[in-house]
């Protein structure tokens, strides 16, 4: 029984988070052999004050792009 827990920074759409969740599934049947009724997928949406990057949480991280003032 395959399980899969994808964490991702929120904003994904519905459709977006719906057409991973079919190509994860179809990835594990093509290459593993596995049947699509026994695959789990999770996934975690995590907001970007608590998610940390390049040693800044990624919300700073963001912005400090945006504004040109990244090190």
């Amino acid at each position: 029984m395959p399980y899969i827990n994808l964490q991702i920074t929120q904003g994904a759409t519905r459709e977006q988070k719906a057409e991973l969740v079919k190509d994860m599934t179809a990835s594990l049947v093509r290459v593993l052999g596995k049947k699509p009724e026994h695959i789990h997928i999770v996934i975690q949406e995590i907001s970007e004050d608590n998610w940390g990057y390049s040693g800044l949480l990624t919300d700073t991280w963001k912005a400090q792009q945006n504004s040109g003032t990244a090190k």
